[in-house]
């Protein structure tokens, strides 16, 4: 026999060694205390959604977002236009010029009178007069300019700015839309996101804040094995149509769309459940099986898998809950290969 296929038969019965220990391992069966979840769909919403609204009324125009949009706080999402207001601010700057030319004229009448009276040639009645004109037409220019900055204020308020930074969630109007003041422009979500459950009134008294949750993949079709840790971070004081709400707060939310759903497990409380290893559960003829220490099958029922999460002590790597069958104590030794066991028998995945 050559030298390197003699190598690679020596490496594979080393590999096959260092795996039997391990594919051999009993496994005794022990009461564990896990948090009994229930499974409720959570919603994706913002913790903070805003609008932004026109401050004028106006034709919308130069619209520059649309639904997804990033946008930041200040940052102009669109303008709109009242083609009277640049018409009343060139007439009140008109005015303003007017104004300050009669200030200058009575201001050169005043000079005039002083000079008179200080000579003695003018009564104290024309000096007198003089300084209310010059009085009048200050009193009248600065109401004339307080009005010219309203309007240019009223000018500057053409454009619509973002109230926060976050993501444009809708934008109900288009470029040419007529708005009064107050109207919504663009409806933005905050960039914070947060899960919104919906309880029911029998498990909502073993929910509290800071509790941890389980959070599935996005969207509804997962199957209830990719799930992260999530944390409550509110529930609100009120019951509604016989359901608790409250917020979950869970990383990677961005990734999802604002309303998406998903599947939430909660603790319903605490109790005691025999979980093993789903390696040591096999099935034939679709009736779940477990093979003793002492040779004996039994028959099993099976419930869903038990995250790692959910264990109060110690976790069972890949566990998988025994409804009935076993009991405590029970010493499980790990079944035949699948394919082995179904040659052998000629069955559905048979264990000998």
């Amino acid at each position: 026999m050559p030298q390197p296929f003699r190598l690679a038969l020596a490496g594979a019965a080393l590999l096959a060694l260092l795996a039997a220990p391990a594919a051999a391992a009993p496994f005794t069966v022990e009461p564990l205390r896990i948090a009994d979840l229930k499974a409720v769909f959570g919603t994706v919403e913002s913790v903070d959604t805003v609008a932004a609204r026109a401050r004028i009324a106006g034709t919308v125009e130069g619209i520059d977002i649309d639904e997804g949009s990033l946008v930041e706080r200040g940052q102009v999402l669109a303008t709109v236009v009242d083609e009277a207001l640049p018409l009343e601010l060139a007439a009140l700057d008109a005015q303003v010029e007017a104004l300050e030319a009669q200030l200058d004229q009575a201001q050169t009448e005043l000079a005039r009178a002083r000079r008179l009276r200080e000579s003695g040639t003018a009564p104290q009645s024309r000096l007198d007069d003089a300084i209310t004109a010059v009085n009048v037409v200050t009193a009248q220019l600065a109401a004339m300019r307080a009005g010219r900055n309203a309007t240019q204020a009223r000018l500057d308020e053409q454009q619509v700015l973002a109230p926060a930074s976050g993501r444009v969630l809708e934008v109900p109007v288009v470029n040419g839309t007529v708005v009064l003041p107050g109207e919504a422009i663009a409806e933005i979500a905050s960039d914070r996101y947060v899960l919104r459950i919906h309880l029911p009134e029998r498990h909502a008294r073993f929910v509290g804040e800071g509790d941890p949750v389980l959070v599935g993949a996005a969207g509804t079709a997962g199957d209830g094995t990719d799930l992260r840790r999530g944390t409550v971070r509110q529930v609100y004081p009120r019951i509604d149509r016989g359901r608790v709400v409250a917020d979950v707060t869970v990383s990677g939310l961005g990734d999802f769309f604002v309303g998406e759903r998903t599947r939430v497990y909660v603790s319903a409380g605490r109790r005691d459940a025999i979980v093993v290893p789903e390696a040591y559960v096999y099935r034939r003829f679709g009736v779940d099986y477990v093979r003793l220490a002492d040779g004996r099958e039994v028959a099993v029922r099976t419930g869903r898998p038990v995250p790692a999460l959910a264990f109060e002590g110690e976790p069972v790597p890949d566990g998988i809950e025994i409804l009935s069958g076993l009991r405590a104590g029970d010493v499980l030794v790990l079944p035949r290969d699948h394919a082995a066991a179904a040659a052998d028998e000629g069955g559905e995945g048979a264990a000998p």
